[in-house]
């Protein structure tokens, strides 16, 4: 009888010494193959965060995994030696996915680093600047995904009526800028809780998204509208999604004016004047601000950039066939833009650093594809310096000056944050070092 229990706890040892033994090897497989990743990706300059990225609390971290599986973007995050670890910062797009799946709140989402600081309007957790009246959702304030910009778009009206608005105090009771997705999500809600609202957008419906190439998936996970419900679109274009907006815009009745620029914000008793580009002046009580990061395009500044051939958006890619066209930029707008027009045109994109550290991981793929097809050229470490009407002067870095036969040219140098827009309506901005975002509401 001993010997028989002997053997048989001998027995369930071993097997529980297997298990271990297969677990911890599976284990270390595992954290090699993400300490490799990390390696690789230090390599292509994207290991380290520029924008909203997950930071991970290792004394709360289970380890779960949940984090790793949640992630649409992949490789953002991995397990290694136990312990949760960032592998592709810089790939962040931070629609907040981690932050969700972690069963123990072991994640959040911060923006800027240690050394690099992010300038953001002061926001409350209503989403109310420190100008009473005035509020703040969507990129400008530091969450840029479609899905969140949404859900502050919406949150940030529901606040300002749960504030204790007098409707009919004012000529309005809230003017909308902007009509980008918290704009539009913001109009929507508005118009639900019986608002006298406008919607002022100095571009098109869409804002942002109307000025992605038309083939750009812009929707990765389903969102909430106001007076129309769940959309649920996955690897959606944004021509599918500016058709969706539409709808629901027209269906509730909702007129955007267009091409309508917001060129300050006066206080004015116990509200606003807003004045715009064309010599109007609206009085509201309620200002809410959802005109994202971008404000103008950034400009090089070098001779010729005001030549007719030269253009800081692509709308259409597919009308342009048989052209010699040079795509200026680093981020995914440029590196998008040159692959639209890859197959048809004569491509060089130009990147002023040694390595792209700021793509998704889809669109380096792709740009990776296109490279070793010969589809289209990158030069890196380049300056456009100037800009004549058949042709550019390229500078390189070893100061060598390379001139290109040209027709078009994209450039994709970012936008320049509002700060004096934003400065003059009383708006204070302050450069954040690693600061962590809250997801309200």
């Amino acid at each position: 009888m001993l010997l028989e229990q002997v053997i048989i706890y001998t027995g369930v040892l071993l097997f529980c010494a297997l298990v271990v033994f297969f677990y911890l090897r599976k284990e270390k497989k595992n954290s090699q193959i993400v300490e490799a990743k990390i390696e690789q990706a230090k390599q292509d300059g994207i290991h380290e965060p520029v924008s909203l990225y997950p930071a991970i609390n290792l004394d709360t971290c289970i380890k779960s995994g949940a984090c790793v599986e949640a992630c649409p973007e992949k490789d953002i995050i991995g397990i290694m030696h136990g312990r949760g670890t960032l592998i592709k910062a810089s790939s962040c797009v931070g629609h907040g996915a981690c932050f969700h799946a972690c069963p123990v709140e072991a994640i959040s989402l911060v923006i800027g680093t240690a050394k690099r600081g992010v300038d953001l309007p002061h926001v409350n957790e209503y989403y109310e600047s420190n100008v009473p009246g005035i509020y703040i959702a969507g990129e400008l304030g530091g969450m840029g995904l479609i899905k969140n910009s949404v859900e502050q778009g919406q949150k940030a009206v529901e606040n300002i009526v749960n504030s204790g608005l007098k409707k009919g105090a004012s000529e309005y009771d809230l003017i909308i800028v902007g009509a980008g997705p918290a704009g539009i999500a913001a109009s929507l809600m508005a118009k639900k809780l019986g608002l006298n609202f406008l919607t002022l957008e100095q571009d098109s419906l869409g804002g942002t998204v109307f000025n992605f190439p038309r083939s750009k998936v812009v929707m990765t996970a389903p969102m909430d509208l106001p007076l129309h419900g769940k959309v649920k679109l996955f690897d959606t274009s944004k021509q599918e999604l500016l058709d969706l907006w539409t709808s629901v815009m027209d269906k509730n009745n909702i007129t955007v004016r267009e091409r309508t620029k917001v060129e300050s914000i006066q206080p004015e008793g116990n509200g606003f004047v807003v004045f715009t580009n064309k010599e109007e002046e609206f009085r509201t009580q309620t200002v809410l601000l959802a005109i994202g990061r971008r404000g103008s395009p950034r400009k090089l500044g070098i001779p010729g950039e005001q030549l007719e051939k030269v253009a800081y958006r692509l709308l259409e890619p597919e009308i342009i066939f048989n052209k010699k066209v040079i795509v200026v930029g680093g981020g995914d707008s440029a590196v998008e833009a040159a692959l639209s027009l890859a197959d048809e045109n004569e491509v060089v994109l130009s990147y002023r650093k040694d390595a792209f550290s700021r793509i998704k991981p889809k669109n380096r793929e792709k740009l990776n594809y296109a490279i070793g097809n010969e589809k289209l050229e990158v030069i890196y470490s380049s300056n456009l310096v100037e800009i004549f009407p058949d042709k550019v002067d390229l500078k390189t870095k070893t100061g060598r000056h390379k001139i290109l036969q040209n027709d078009l040219v994209y450039i994709f140098a970012g936008g320049e944050l509002p700060t004096q827009f934003l400065k003059k309506a009383g708006v204070q901005i302050t450069k954040r070092f690693g600061y962590t975002m809250r997801k309200y509401g």
